[in-house]
């Protein structure tokens, strides 16, 4: 059985190439010509060189292969080609999607995001069932990944075999870009941090999710969603937590949510106006922090056996790894 794996090259990706191998599984992985393959070097494993824009590439990607992994997407909070997004997050998993059908493949993985899942007004954790409200798409990212869940579950209705899984938020090794929530944390180390909002994230072992993944091959039914997460907790409480890794002091001062907001509104000015770079303070970051994301993983935990290594091992592992690879600016 031979398994193909989009996204390899990013944090949750090549977590899942390692599980896979780990499992003594067959792997093929597709990337582009010019990805930076960083994490997946010195691996041994067959490569196939697409992308998700050219059916061609993915159907030939696909040769040979019983399963799919779609992992892949284009993460960003801000982008001046905002159409790219929606190319390779809805159409390309359309297209990909699309050669799984021609191809025959057995069984499907389509990486969601909680983003996809409802949110309760009380910031009581929800769970798959929980009503989604469309104003919670706050960003182009949101709003493209929820499209392309929407075409994921047509196909699952016209009977593809694929599951869903919706990662809240992973924490460990490998973060390169980094991550939002990696970049909170290499903030934290370098300093750059003298406040704090109110809100809170579900974190999970990077590991144990990309685990999940393959329990939702293996166990996961077609057309059902699964949100792969562990701990639900405060910023506050992982900047506490990070100090109590690095012995570095947590800020105590909670910034009020319209000063962030006035500050993502002025950076986001300047980057589409002047400079053509990215915000130092994403305005679609900010609106996302308005909301508690937290998250009930019992479906996953009970019929999947999602595991649920503790959260601060993962961030101590995150940690250890930006100072290993030369990410601090300050010592």
């Amino acid at each position: 059985m031979k398994t193909l794996v989009t996204g390899s090259t990013g944090f949750l990706g090549s977590a899942i190439l390692r599980k896979l191998l780990e499992d003594g599984r067959e792997v093929k992985v597709l990337i582009r010509e010019k990805s930076n393959t960083t994490n997946i070097d010195g691996i041994d494993v067959e490569i196939a060189y697409g992308d998700l824009r050219d059916s061609g590439s993915l159907q030939s990607a696909l040769n040979g292969c019983d399963v799919l992994y779609h992992t892949a997407a284009y993460y960003s909070l801000w982008d001046q080609n905002k159409q790219l997004i929606y190319d390779i997050n809805v159409e390309g998993t359309r297209k990909i999607l699309e050669a799984a059908q021609l191809k025959n493949i057995e069984k499907v993985v389509y990486t969601s995001t909680v983003g996809c899942v409802g949110l309760n007004k009380d910031t009581t954790p929800s769970n798959e069932d929980t009503p989604f409200n469309l104003n919670t798409l706050s960003n182009d990212y949101k709003q493209s990944k929820y499209q392309a869940e929407q075409v994921v579950l047509e196909f699952a209705r016209n009977g593809l075999p694929v599951v869903i899984v919706n990662p809240s938020t992973p924490v460990g090794p490998r973060d390169i870009k980094p991550t939002p929530t990696g970049k909170i944390i290499l903030d934290f180390l370098n300093r750059k941090m003298p406040a704090y909002l109110e809100t809170g994230l579900n974190l999970i072992d990077v590991d144990d999710c990309a685990r999940g993944h393959i329990l939702a091959e293996q166990k996961g039914i077609p057309g059902e969603r699964y949100i792969l997460g562990n701990q639900n907790m405060s910023l506050f409480d992982i900047l506490i937590t990070l100090e109590k890794i690095t012995g570095l002091k947590a800020p105590r001062i909670k910034m009020p949510f319209w000063v962030a907001l006035s500050a993502g509104w002025a950076c986001e000015m300047v980057s589409n106006n002047l400079t053509g770079k990215p915000p130092a303070v994403p305005l679609a970051g900010v609106k996302m922090a308005k909301y508690f994301m937290y998250f009930d993983s019992s479906k996953a935990i009970q019929k999947l056996g999602l595991p649920q290594n503790p959260t601060e091992n993962a961030l101590r592992q995150s940690v250890d790894w930006f100072k290993t690879n030369n990410y601090l600016t300050t010592r």
